[in-house]
């Protein structure tokens, strides 16, 4: 599998390392369910058949934190993006800046 990164182009699986699911968000800690949400956060995951964005780390490169959308059946790539960038669309989605 190669993945291309936005800043050094294609590269080897092997330049980088995979840390987990993107979707994944903190939950407020100052939230009513905060125990209950933390713990959903840490221990209740899924292992998507098909389309999943994953964070991964270039670090055998720029060192970029990456969020690559591949289908977990074929290992198809659909899109590289950013973390910084992802996290920004999120923000001005939620009406920040």
């Amino acid at each position: 599998m190669r993945i291309s990164c936005p800043y050094c182009g294609e590269r080897s699986l092997d330049e980088y390392l995979y840390i987990g699911d993107a979707t994944v968000t903190r939950p407020d800690p100052a939230g009513a369910n905060a125990q209950a949400d933390f713990y959903k956060y840490a221990y209740e995951r899924t292992n998507p058949a098909g389309a999943h964005k994953e964070l991964w780390y270039h670090s055998a490169g720029c060192h970029a934190w990456l969020v690559v959308e591949r289908d977990t059946r074929t290992h198809e790539i659909s899109s590289v993006e950013t973390a910084k960038d992802v996290a920004l669309k999120r923000n001005v989605a939620k009406g920040g800046a």
